[in-house]
């Protein structure tokens, strides 16, 4: 899998894996300190089967327990993945 870029510009964030000229992308909302909204994950035709959407889930839930984050998954992805993964339950806020 690429490298995955975090991005952040004011109260938006985002993770990005860039290949071929495309990108994938998990798009949150910084709300306060500690808690965040994924709201989007897109996943361009070129990258399905990669595993790169699962990664940039991956990525955002690492990311939140070294930071003390809470998510709000309101992204659709994001929420399947949650539900999927039990494992992740503390750092989601639903």
């Amino acid at each position: 899998m690429t490298e995955i870029t975090r991005e952040i510009d004011g109260s938006r964030g985002r993770y990005v894996i860039r290949r071929g000229g495309e990108e994938a992308e998990l798009t949150y909302s910084i709300t306060t300190p500690t808690l965040i909204i994924a709201d989007h994950t897109g996943v361009p035709d070129s990258f399905r089967g990669t595993g790169a959407g699962n990664a940039l889930a991956l990525r955002l839930v690492t990311d939140a327990r070294a930071e003390g984050v809470r998510i709000v998954p309101l992204c659709p992805f994001v929420n399947r993945w949650r539900a999927k993964h039990p494992d992740w339950a503390d750092v989601f806020q639903v």
